[in-house]
């Protein structure tokens, strides 16, 4: 009986604890060993003003009958929206719950982000084929000129989104929700799972490329961690690589811890 290709490998996952749990089962479902490094750890916004003020105009625009402050709102990520919901939890703030054609609409840039708006009380109007700002930039552009819209996202995210809903006529308003910073708990894990030998990487951002760099250069380690296979979410995530001289030994076919267990597959199942 030949064994699954998976069977005894040993897989870094370098997503955070909270979003590593599927990526984890599928993985020793599959036989393989996770090693799991966390990269990224969310931490606050260094200054809350931008969220702090996008959401007192949601609070107002919820209880007036004037000209809305904003007609769509993006949400880039699960973090975004549990960030958003906590900051206003704390200011005592409601948030708009929104319905399909309501005011703000809500547009989700992917699957998982769309699940955990629903999950905060949200109904999501808009999500695109492919979760890239590339992706839901096309498809809110014939829906956006002239329009206000509020986007949610990390600090230091790319700038992609909003320049291209600029270039469609709409006016974006940014506000920081939390920062991805490198934990520094994880430098004797990354030490140790080199001392104790990895078949290959899981990259789910572009942000876990360059949190791996910096956490492998904290550790007095090069990067890339060749001749380690990379194993990429998608096209964003691969160009990432690429800039850091580290060709990925496969792709997801799309951007899903599914369709990324499958691309880890194909380079054992290669050999």
């Amino acid at each position: 009986m030949t064994a699954a290709p998976l069977a005894g490998r040993r897989i870094l996952v370098t997503r955070a604890p909270h979003q590593a749990g599927e990526l984890v089962r599928l993985l020793r479902e599959h036989d393989a060993i996770p090693v799991e490094v966390p990269v990224l750890e969310i931490a606050p916004p260094q200054d809350f003003a931008s969220l702090d003020a996008a959401l007192a105009a949601l609070a107002d625009q919820k209880n007036a009958s004037s000209q809305p402050a904003f007609d769509w709102l993006l949400l880039t990520s699960a973090n975004a929206v549990q960030a958003m919901v906590a900051r206003a939890a704390a200011l005592g703030l409601p948030l708009p719950a929104s319905h399909t054609g309501g005011v703000p609409a809500i547009a989700a840039i992917g699957k998982a982000t769309a699940a955990a708006a629903r999950q905060a009380g949200f109904s999501v109007s808009l999500v695109p084929e492919q979760a890239v700002g590339e992706s839901l930039a096309a498809a809110l552009a014939p829906l956006v000129p002239g329009r206000r819209l509020l986007l949610v996202r990390a600090a230091a995210a790319r700038d992609i989104l909003p320049d291209s809903l600029r270039a469609a006529g709409a006016t974006v308003v940014l506000a920081e929700a939390y920062r991805n910073v490198v934990p520094e708990s994880s430098i004797p894990l990354l030490v140790q799972a080199a001392e104790q030998g990895m078949d290959a990487a899981t990259f789910t951002s572009s942000s876990s490329v360059t949190h791996l760099a910096a956490l492998a250069a904290a550790a007095g380690m090069e990067f890339p961690l060749r001749p380690l296979p990379a194993i990429s979410i998608g096209p964003i995530t691969t160009a990432t690589l690429l800039q850091h001289n580290w060709s990925p030994a496969a792709e997801a076919a799309s951007a899903d811890i599914p369709a990324l267990l499958d691309a880890a597959k194909s380079i054992f199942s290669a050999r």
